[in-house]
């Protein structure tokens, strides 16, 4: 395909999107001497991407569908600060047909494939028989329509065979997505991934692929140009998931050799010019145990795991897709690529792993990831950011590059073990523990990886028990203000004319209780940790926010962040959250057994049950959308339901009673306290 007449020098881009992928692009950008124009919803007000822009239009609203997935804003956007291209970035509007041609009526450049290209592959149905017809392997599937009955979805799931897979047709990301292994529970999960799949993307159709047990999840960068050149800038590695999303991405995969890496960029470049493809896109397939591998689907845009591409090929690929946007063929060092070293990204997101991965908000007190050779973080977030519950819930991506894999890796563990994280529950544990996993080191990894380990004991901090003893020490030894100590410089902090003094402090630290007692004398300091015995404590340094002493021989130095009542410590020996308990707490606010409560802000989507119901421990009761995904929540034991305080369309807080279950003779509560 030739350029178009219409092409001209880009001079200022509306960047579609929001957090750092917003800002990735602005910084491409602007070093292009490219003017930047931002757009923000309500809840974004203030966020790093729109103050870094060089102009920013509000969207009014918080929610994705009142704004970053509002077209014709978008465009109204751009015309009203005289951009003349659009980036869509992912996510959102980047795959959406009808966006990409609206851009092109209203001359205005989308810096993304053709509006052809996306239909192609909007429908993973039409994308598979697409790439079947151009030589691609394919798995078998079966496409659910409005006429498709019970007895169908059976008879083809059978003629699959199980395990199959549910999934949406348009979008990705793992929504609209489930395995199924029991014929009973096909019917319900089907219709689970239609309501999660057009809730997330519009549209509800699903179907029915096979499922490969335990397959490796590898992609293919393809770059095409206006010129009918078509080219791939090696694998990525993107077997280390959750809930069908990506946590830990790598270039090139530990496993995949020159023979397989050529057989799969010829497949991706068959499948780029099956389309006529012109920018960036990626082709993604699963490779079983021997090697084989089959497509699953083209991503017409940018992935969020480009940066591990750059860092090995030394390409920006975002310069890249605005140069070709403006009609220029593809460089010669992109067609000459080669392969330098090995780069990891780590997703790091605000989730609750121990809860099954629950999606977390709240401010971002702190963030700092420290600064280290070969080190890159893309990040949405900085310190006084907030994770809002209306978007996906990625804090940062942080990638390492070195010359060899186990180098790449230590580098990117030992970062986020070291970062400073306070104010939300993130994933940070999780990534640290699969990075030094043996399987991973050795490159055993695929997607059941998570499956096999459990993911709840690799979410937990090594040596957490000793780590949480060792902070709350510093946290009690720590004098509660950063006020200057009146005294000479020559009288330490703790001396006093008494002769001894003794306190206790008592720290909940998650669903423990740490308790802590400081002794001073004249003759020094000793401390004792819930009830052992005490120990002798050499004080260096005793600041509010930094606490540096010795303990059988050994030196801590601990950082604290102290914030309404939490104490965040991080020291070499990892990171925690400490909760002071007042010496004079109120009473504890009464829940009554067998409660359901809501884990997470959200929306009920769906109530599976009415009072009087019998119910078994784990049987889904509500079903709850929050941050783009659907979570069950489960009866946590045998009853009968007393209560039922939510209805479909509701919105809750976290802690919200949803249902209360009792036992069969239970007469519902008059009065309860909810938390």
């Amino acid at each position: 395909m030739q350029p178009t007449d219409r092409m001209q020098p880009i001079r200022s881009v509306l960047v579609a999107n929001r957090g750092e992928i917003a800002r990735r692009v602005m910084r491409t950008a602007r070093a292009m001497g490219i003017i930047t124009v931002a757009v923000y919803s309500d809840a974004d007000d203030g966020a790093p991407h729109m103050r870094e822009a060089d102009q920013a239009v509000r969207l009014v609203g918080s929610t994705p569908a009142d704004t970053y997935l509002r077209g014709d804003l978008i465009i109204a956007a751009a015309r009203a600060t005289g951009a003349d291209a659009i980036h869509p970035g992912y996510g959102f509007l980047s795959e959406n047909e009808a966006f990409a041609r609206e851009c092109a009526t209203a001359r205005l450049t989308f810096i993304g494939p053709s509006p052809e290209a996306i239909r192609q592959m909007g429908s993973k149905v039409g994308a598979k028989q697409l790439m079947a017809d151009a030589g691609v392997p394919v798995l078998p599937g079966y496409t659910v329509t409005p006429k498709t009955t019970s007895a169908d979805l059976a008879s083809a799931a059978d003629e699959i065979s199980y395990p199959v897979l549910v999934k949406a047709s348009f979008g990705g990301g793992g929504r609209g997505m489930r395995i199924v292994r029991d014929p009973d529970a096909l019917i319900d999960e089907v219709a689970q991934a239609q309501r999660e799949a057009a809730a997330a993307f519009g549209d509800g159709t699903v179907f029915l692929e096979k499922y490969i047990e335990g397959p490796r999840h590898i992609e293919v960068q393809i770059f095409g140009d206006h010129h009918g050149t078509v080219i791939s800038l090696f694998e990525r590695e993107c077997s280390i998931q959750r809930r069908h999303q990506k946590i830990i991405e790598e270039a090139p995969s530990p496993v995949v050799n020159p023979e397989q890496r050529e057989a799969l960029g010829a497949a991706a470049r068959a499948a780029g010019e099956s389309l006529g493809y012109v920018g960036a896109g990626t082709v993604e397939f699963v490779m079983d145990a021997e090697g084989r591998f089959f497509f699953l689907e083209v991503n017409t845009r940018l992935q969020v795991e480009h940066p591990v591409t750059e860092l090995i090929t030394g390409l920006d690929l975002v310069r890249m897709q605005i140069e070709i946007a403006q009609g220029a063929s593809l460089p010669t060092a992109a067609i000459e690529a080669r392969i330098h070293g090995h780069a990891i990204e780590a997703r790091l997101y605000a989730e609750d792993v121990e809860a099954g991965f629950v999606p977390t908000s709240g401010p971002i007190h702190r963030l700092h990831i420290p600064e280290t050779v070969g080190l890159r973080v893309d990040s949405g977030y900085e310190d006084g950011s907030a994770v809002s519950t209306f978007y996906d819930a990625m804090i940062s991506k942080v990638i390492a590059w070195a010359p060899t894999r186990a180098e790449a890796t230590t580098i990117l563990a030992d970062a986020l073990r070291r970062a400073e994280i306070h104010g939300v529950v993130t994933n940070r544990d999780l990534l640290v523990n699969t990075l030094r996993h043996a399987e991973f080191v050795a490159g055993r990894t695929d997607t059941a990886f998570l499956e096999r380990n459990d993911f709840r004991t690799l979410g937990i901090a090594g040596g957490v028990d000793a780590t949480r003893q060792l902070h709350a020490l510093a946290a009690a030894l720590a004098p509660e203000r950063a006020a200057k100590s009146p005294h000479p410089p020559d009288v330490p902090r703790g001396w006093r004319n008494v002769g001894t003094h003794t306190a206790t402090t008592v720290f909940h630290c998650g669903d423990d209780e740490v308790l802590v007692t400081v002794q001073r004398a004249r003759g020094g300091v000793t401390a004792a940790i819930n009830g052992e015995s005490a120990v002798t404590v050499r004080i260096i340094h005793e600041l509010h926010d930094f606490v540096e002493f010795e303990l059988l021989g050994r030196r801590h130095r601990v950082r604290l962040h102290h914030i309404a009542g939490h104490v965040y410590a991080d020291s070499a020996d990892g990171s925690t959250d400490l909760v002071r308990v007042p010496r004079f707490a109120l009473p504890e606010r009464h829940v009554a057994a067998g409660s359901l409560l809501s884990p997470m802000p959200g929306t009920v989507v769906a109530v599976r049950a009415a009072v009087g119901d019998v119910v078994s421990a784990g049987q889904v009761l509500v079903a709850l959308e929050a941050m783009k995904m659907e979570h069950s929540i489960r009866a946590p034991v045998d009853g009968v339901v007393t209560e039922v305080r939510v209805v479909a369309g509701d919105q809750v807080e976290t802690g919200a009673i949803l249902i209360v279950v009792g036992e069969a003779d239970t007469e519902p509560e008059s009065e309860r306290t909810e938390p």
